[in-house]
Parts: structure tokens; sequence; C-alpha cells
């Protein structure tokens, strides 16, 4: 079971068919929909505002999310939260990706399948129109987001849509094994490249 705690009498909410990892913490006024996806050691702290993970999102490992009284912090629907990410009272639209160890601050708004490069920091207030590459400290517009590249995220996303059923399914807590079987199989997603390798090829 993941780590949920009520406080002031609010319960975090999760969807039956969402996967949240047992070292996850949610607190509070947290409601995470369908199919989503909360990796290990997300934090989401509703202890000050609401906050929303929409249907087939996904909130990877070691995230913060947290945000002010009367704020609400929006994860929209089939975006990607990358790992080690802080989103702080701002609004993630649909299809966005946050990438890793970036952070959104407070009233910030990420437009719909836009991104946020790996270790940018989006300043409060800002607003990123859709479909645009922002990168930087502060982040900064770079340029627009191709067709292709959105196809990619699209990818991407439903792949965690996947890993939450996987999770469902089949994992389990078990003692590690003392050395690797012969012929230990592989992870197999013949389909999945980075996006850097996307663009390489083009």
């Amino acid at each position: 079971m993941p780590n949920v705690y009520a406080i002031d009498g609010i319960t975090p909410v999760v969807d039956p068919t969402a996967f949240v990892h047992d070292s996850a913490v949610l607190i509070g006024d947290v409601i995470v929909g369908a199919g989503a996806y909360i990796g290990p050691c997300a934090c989401l702290r509703g202890d000050f505002g609401r906050i929303v993970i929409a249907p087939g999102a996904n909130v990877q490992d070691t995230c913060v999310l947290h945000g002010f009284p009367g704020k609400d912090t929006v994860v929209g629907e089939a975006a990607n939260i990358g790992h080690g990410a802080v989103l702080h009272g701002c609004v993630i639209g649909r299809g966005a990706l946050v990438g890793m160890n970036s952070v959104v601050n407070d009233n910030a708004e990420v437009g719909e399948y836009a991104v946020v490069a790996a270790m940018a920091f989006v300043k409060a207030e800002s607003i990123i129109a859709a479909r645009m590459l922002v990168a930087g400290t502060p982040a900064k517009v770079i340029r627009q987001m191709q067709d292709t590249e959105v196809q990619w995220m699209q990818r991407n996303v439903t792949m965690y849509q996947q890993l939450a059923v996987r999770s469902h399914a089949s994992m389990q807590k078990v003692p590690a094994l003392t050395a690797p079987e012969p012929n230990r199989k592989r992870l197999a997603f013949p389909d999945a490249i980075p996006l850097s390798e996307l663009n390489r090829d083009q």
C-alpha cells in the first residue's frame, strides 16, 4: 500500500485503475485520475493546495508536487512529469512533458504538448504556449515542437499508461537474487527510443 495520509479530514483519492508505488507519499487534497502512474518516492503534498493528476498522466520517481493555499497544482491528461521534477502551484497542460530535474514554479502554465527541457527552471507566472520547447535557467522558448516529436511524446505517455497496467498485474516485493540467472531475459520495447535519437536521425 502507498503511504496515504489524511489531513484536516481530507483524504487523497486514487482511481482504482491508477498505479501508485508503495514508496510514494500522498497527503491530503490529492486526486489521482484513471490510468495514471505515480512512481517510486514521488511526494504529492496536498496539505495547502489541491493536487490533481488527470487521467493517463504520469508523475515519475522522486518528483515533488506542492502548492499554496487556494491554488491547484494540476498535471493534465496524458502529461509526462520526468524523474525528479518539482511542480509548485502550477498547471501542466494535456500531453505536455516536464523534463528530468526541472522546476515549474507558482502560477506558471505549460501549454498542451509543450516541453520543459531537463533541468530547466520555469519562473513563477510564466506562460508557455502549446507545443513550445523551453530550456535553461530561467527557461526561455527555443522553438516549436515538430509533429514527429509530439508523436514521440504520445508514444512515451502510452508506455507509462501501460506501465500502470503492468505494475498492477505483475509488480511484487520479492527478495533479491544473489546472482543473475543463466540467459537472464531482458525487458523488450523495440519501438522505444530517446527523443535525442529521434532528432539525430532526422
